[in-house]
């Protein structure tokens, strides 16, 4: 993992991915993003796989997944490069903008931010081995706030594919960042859907194994985890629909699932609650 080499920023930084597929369901959060920036170094990260796949629809193109990642061949590529970091991430731009944070739109690729690796059997997808976040320190200087779409170059330098809680994970692993994901649930159930309220790697893979974190959670976690291994910081995963989600994913241990690198404390322990769901 290659770490921030910059003169680190003398405000915490965080890292939020943002849920949602449209601007109406996240216009909640984007307020509570651009007034949580005049605090905070903050970076946002989005997706966009749902209007992907109607854009890939409209233009013929099949949609494939596996283990909860897009297969990208090379026409859904040009698709995911002119939707990701056209469309969407322009979008969210300028109702930044419109909320008064002065938002600026980049991808992985702008700057060498992100390093990355192609991904076996997937076609142009990789994964986030590092981060060289010069841009994002040059962006906060200026007081600005990045918008980050998920795209990076591989090893050979071919624009690729990228998971954009990967993207995410890998830009807190490399600032030593806070990292909140929103996302449509309150957090990870377990096997009698209660939500849990703090979970380490080994409890991770174990539901996995079981079955109850699959589709699109699993790479949410395990990308989470890997940041935490290379930072030693805190993932929350919450629901970006809730009041005040940001705010409550930093401060309130009640809310969402914290992914810890080490492992979990124990029932009751700093940082964990009793409540089962």
């Amino acid at each position: 993992m290659t770490l921030a080499t910059e003169v680190p920023s003398a405000r915490e930084l965080l890292v939020v991915k943002l849920g949602g597929t449209t601007l109406a369901e996240q216009r909640s959060v984007l307020e509570e993003a651009a007034a949580v920036a005049t605090t905070r170094d903050v970076v946002l990260v989005h997706g966009g796989g749902k209007r992907l796949s109607e854009w890939l629809e409209r233009l013929g193109v099949e949609s494939h997944f596996a283990d909860g990642l897009r297969v990208t061949d090379d026409a859904a590529l040009e698709v995911a490069l002119a939707v990701l970091r056209g469309v969407v991430n322009g979008e969210l731009v300028a109702a930044l903008q419109g909320m008064g944070a002065d938002a600026v739109g980049i991808s992985g690729i702008d700057g060498g931010l992100l390093i990355a690796e192609r991904v076996p059997d997937l076609g142009r997808v990789a994964t986030v081995t590092g981060a060289r976040p010069g841009v994002l320190y040059a962006l906060w200087a200026a007081d600005k706030v990045p918008v980050v779409a998920p795209l990076a170059m591989d090893q050979a330098g071919v624009i690729c594919n990228v998971n954009a809680d990967d993207v995410a994970a890998g830009l807190a692993g490399g600032l030593n960042a806070r990292l909140v994901l929103l996302t449509d649930t309150d957090g990870v159930r377990d096997a009698k859907g209660n939500r849990v309220p703090v979970l380490d790697a080994a409890g991770v893979e174990t539901l996995i194994d079981e079955g109850v974190i699959s589709g699109g959670m699993v790479p949410k976690v395990r990308s989470s985890l890997r940041a935490l291994s290379w930072s030693g910081a805190e993932a929350v995963i919450v629901d970006g629909g809730a009041h005040a989600a940001i705010s409550r994913a930093l401060d309130d241990p009640s809310f969402g699932t914290r992914l810890r690198g080490e492992a979990a404390p124990a029932p009751g322990s700093r940082g964990t609650d009793a409540e089962a769901g």
